[in-house]
């Protein structure tokens, strides 16, 4: 069995600082084998917010593997986040944009979605696409995970626009026989299969950190994985403390992933996205 712990949308110059031992404290009570963040690490991309973000990571006892966010280019300054978009994100995060970690259960591949010339929305492109089908091609059996930050799919209620080349990376991912996405940007967590692709599992997280929430509490998803089987539980505040909420269990069937009956739902689809 592998736990795979997965945090979001920190935020960095707009979080709850009170909020930030007890999520460590959480964290390392779980013993993740795999922290995932899946961007949004500072409100503004200040140097101040990525040292405190760096801080933060540097704390996480497990190994940890992520991606940019939109909000970890600049959106004040044009010319560098046109010319130099990551280069805070490089120096103070992770100098490996689209990290990838492979054991023997399970192989995690991550794919930068930020678009320098869209700031808001994001971008999947064919090529990029095609490298993660490249890296799950030996995987076998392993579950296979692709963390983004923007989201494949949208609920009918999303003001913002889907990510550009969603519609054919779910495609691709499909035809990869690739089993989970993991992102983030919304501010809401739910669990679902996609519905354009039933063979793929959307795990959307919440905000860990940040006070702009979206009418639920700041929250993380942790997954625990078996042959075949995947257990997500979502983990929200409550005053200072994290405790677990809804959770799901899916296992694969005939037809792509089914939930396993007797098992909480999570909400159907994300309600509206945030910048």
């Amino acid at each position: 069995m592998r736990r795979i712990l997965h945090l979001s949308d920190l935020h960095y110059g707009r979080d709850d600082a009170a909020l930030e031992e007890p999520l460590l404290a959480t964290i390392a009570s779980l013993r993740p084998d795999l922290v995932v963040i899946s961007g949004d690490f500072t409100q503004r991309a200040r140097r101040r917010q990525f040292a405190e973000a760096a801080e933060f990571v540097a704390r996480i006892e497990a190994p940890v593997l992520s991606v940019p966010g939109n909000h970890d280019t600049p959106i004040d300054n044009l010319w560098r986040r046109f010319v130099t978009p990551f280069h805070r994100y490089k120096a103070y995060i992770d100098p490996v944009l689209e990290p990838s970690v492979e054991d023997d259960e399970m192989h995690v591949v991550g794919v930068n979605t930020v678009n320098r010339f869209s700031w808001q929305r994001g971008r999947f492109s064919r090529r990029t696409a095609r490298r993660v089908c490249n890296a799950f091609a030996e995987a076998g059996d392993k579950l296979k995970v692709v963390v983004v930050h923007h989201p494949l799919e949208h609920g009918p209620t999303v003001e913002k626009r889907l990510m550009r080349g969603a519609s054919a990376a779910l495609s691709a991912l499909s035809d990869c026989e690739a089993d989970v996405v993991l992102s983030g940007h919304l501010h809401t967590a739910s669990a679902a299969p996609f519905t354009a692709a039933p063979g793929l599992l959307f795990v959307q997280a919440g905000t860990g950190l940040s006070t702009r929430r979206r009418g639920e509490s700041n929250n993380f998803n942790v997954l625990d994985v078996e042959a075949g089987r995947v257990s997500i539980t979502t983990w929200g505040a409550e005053e200072l403390e994290f405790a677990p909420g809804e959770s799901a269990t899916y296992a694969r069937g005939a037809d792509g992933w089914e939930r396993v009956a007797g098992e909480a739902e999570f909400s159907a689809r994300p309600q509206m996205a945030l910048a």
